[in-house]
């Protein structure tokens, strides 16, 4: 008489039917090891420092100004004194996040924000090259990146103190800068001019002690590198819904779970192993490649599996979805696309600062983002994150229910 077999023991048969179909299965055991071995390298070399600082250049130069101006300035009774201090004016330098660097004329200016001419500076002086020359690199000397350049027209401190209006200053900007910047520029131009008109700008705006409001990260902006790894251990629990839902669908499409079932096996044994497999593949990877790209620290640790496992419950929960909607492999990858793309949309939003969206933090996938990254990049614990990880537990049950309901029902219907 054969002895009763556990549930225990099902459960692991079939996972160990799992994994013998999944090692077979040549596309995705690749595509797994391409994964492993891809997102550290992509990692590495990764930008890891952040540029706050904006190269602005002036043409023609403040000496150069205060030269063409010197008579008028003379009759409006300001002494040979101050203007020899103007004249002796050092603008070449960093201020406040801004580096401010002169060009003699104009033409030079747009060709160092178009990048047709190399900007180099050495201390304080500013060394011009041409790229396309056999004129070495200057030693000991830092290339600049200029990327707005303001062009004051002839005669512009006469004409702005005497009062004239309509005056032209023209704005180079680089392709890839932003609009808030160009606009910042432009009201910097707006009150120098008040300025040297010796008039009040219509607006006092104190600078000094502004009101910021949300987290202000000024000075302690994460790099590239750091905003992709939270990015990346994200991708990589996505990527097992691919495989998972592909095994489920085969399974339902050659009818081997029909199989399955004829023997001591139920249908809760079965999801039971689909949901420890998907789970187990997705958490694992995702727990490899946090340990080849970093990130863990004693501090969040603990918080960090948990939300890498509660993102692979979540994906499986979709995988099963997926597997048991398909009929064949471009429904299910029509499926997985279908739902896949609306989940991404969370995980590009740590690339651009400021609050996302309010749509954005409806998707279930952002909880689980917003703490990856907060957790990673910004040392966020356990008492600034449990609301989070617990909006995500909510959406896992939505997804994970699903999920097993569309299954159940497909494999009951064989």
């Amino acid at each position: 008489m054969s002895r009763p077999v556990s549930r225990a023991a099902i459960v692991g048969a079939l996972l160990k039917k799992d994994f013998i179909a999944y090692s077979r299965d040549s596309v995705y055991l690749a595509l797994t090891l391409v994964v492993l071995l891809a997102v550290p390298f992509v990692f590495r070399v990764l930008p890891t420092d952040v540029e706050e600082t904006i190269a602005l250049g002036l043409s023609p130069t403040v000496s150069q100004m205060v030269d063409e101006s010197r008579d008028f300035l003379k009759e409006k009774g300001i002494p040979d004194a101050q203007l020899d201090r103007l004249d002796a004016a050092d603008l070449v330098g960093v201020r406040e996040g801004l580096l401010m660097l002169e060009f003699e004329d104009k033409e030079q200016l747009r060709d160092a924000v178009a990048g047709d001419l190399e900007v180099w500076l050495d201390g304080k002086e500013v060394i011009l090259r041409d790229p396309d020359s056999d004129e070495k690199k200057p030693k000991d000397a830092e290339l600049v990146r200029i990327m707005i350049g303001i062009a004051f027209p002839d005669e512009f401190i006469p004409s702005v103190m005497g009062g004239e209006r309509g005056m032209e200053v023209t704005v180079f900007t680089y392709a890839n800068v932003d609009e808030e910047t160009r606009m910042a520029m432009a009201s910097f131009m707006r009150e120098a001019s008040y300025q040297l008109a010796g008039l009040d700008p219509p607006v006092d705006i104190d600078y000094t002690d502004p009101e910021v409001l949300g987290e202000d990260r000024a000075g302690e902006q994460v790099s590239l590198q750091e905003k992709m790894r939270p990015l990346l251990l994200f991708m990589v629990l996505m990527m097992e819904t691919f495989s998972l839902a592909s095994l489920v669908s085969v399974e339902v499409l050659q009818r081997t779970v029909t199989a399955v079932l004829v023997t001591p096996a139920r249908v809760s044994d079965f999801l039971i192993a689909k949901t420890i497999f998907g789970t187990a593949m997705s958490f694992g990877q995702a727990l490899i490649i946090l340990l080849l790209i970093g990130g863990i620290t004693g501090s969040n640790w603990s918080l960090l599996l948990v939300t890498l496992l509660i993102g692979a419950v979540m994906f499986t929960g979709v995988a099963l979805f997926v597997g048991a909607a398909g009929k064949d492999f471009m429904g299910q990858l029509f499926y997985s696309m279908l739902f896949l793309v609306p989940l991404l949309v969370p995980s590009f939003a740590v690339l651009f600062p400021g609050t996302a969206a309010a749509w954005v933090q409806a998707l279930p996938t952002y909880p689980i983002i917003h703490v990856l990254v907060d957790a990673t990049a910004y040392g966020a614990t356990w008492a600034d994150s449990w609301v989070w990880l617990a909006y995500a537990v909510a959406w896992v049950g939505i997804l994970y229910g699903a999920g097993l309901v569309a299954l159940k029902r497909k494999v009951e219907s064989l």
